[in-house]
């Protein structure tokens, strides 16, 4: 656990992030979490803890700031697509308090993980959720900020599919590994209707792959 910890701390210096040390205890036990639920549940491929804290950790550690960029410090509401084990959505709130996250997936005991990593890590600002988020609109609850995903889907089904979960003003996430070039021109075909205003490109520390944000918000009605 020392080198996990030390790997954390050197990662977070690199990514110019300042947590306190309940947080960092936080982040540790996720992966002590993720390691043992990950032999009942079949959350992730990674089975070694060093390659948790750099493929998982330390890559979503690296979307906070630029989240923070995006949206401030304001308390705002985060929908995590297709999150299984809790990445990036478990991170993000751990990291800022401020945050509401729910995580969102298909599979029941993905969902019921992220309510058991909520519970024991006393994280009152996250929650897990069973149900595809095509069903998610006005209706079920509350729009949200941000909806984010990592290697979930298309560009074009995640923003097809979370569109009615998205509020006003709202902008969706979409981590990505390398420029998702083919996507966004897939994306610009249909019509316009999302807007791509921003592809930033992400160093992960310890990381020697591409990895980048791709921000997006609906795209203002055209006026007749």
């Amino acid at each position: 656990m020392s080198d996990l910890r030390a790997t954390l701390q050197a990662g977070l210096q690199s990514l110019q992030l300042e947590l306190g040390a309940a947080q960092v205890d936080q982040l540790l036990d996720f992966v002590g979490l993720l390691q043992k639920w990950n032999k009942v549940y079949n959350l992730t491929s990674v089975r070694d803890p060093a390659d948790m804290m750099t493929h998982h950790l330390l890559d979503s550690l690296a979307v906070v700031r630029p989240l923070l960029k995006q949206v401030g410090e304001r308390p705002i509401r985060l929908l995590d697509v297709g999150s299984g084990g809790g990445l990036p959505g478990v991170v993000i709130a751990i990291a800022c308090p401020q945050i509401e996250v729910t995580c969102v997936d298909t599979v029941a005991k993905k969902a019921a993980f992220i309510q058991q990593v909520a519970a024991t890590l006393r994280l009152s600002n996250l929650r897990g959720l069973h149900a595809r988020v095509e069903t998610l609109n006005a209706l079920s609850g509350p729009a949200y900020d941000v909806v984010s995903a990592r290697a979930f889907a298309s560009l074009l089904d995640f923003t097809r599919w979370s569109r009615e979960a998205l509020g006003p003003g709202g902008v969706w996430m979409a981590m990505k590994g390398k420029h998702p070039g083919d996507e966004l021109e897939t994306l610009a075909s249909e019509g316009g209707a999302v807007d791509v205003f921003h592809v930033e490109p992400l160093t992960v520390p310890g990381l020697e792959a591409e990895r980048c944000i791709v921000w997006m918000r609906p795209a203002p009605q055209s006026v007749a």
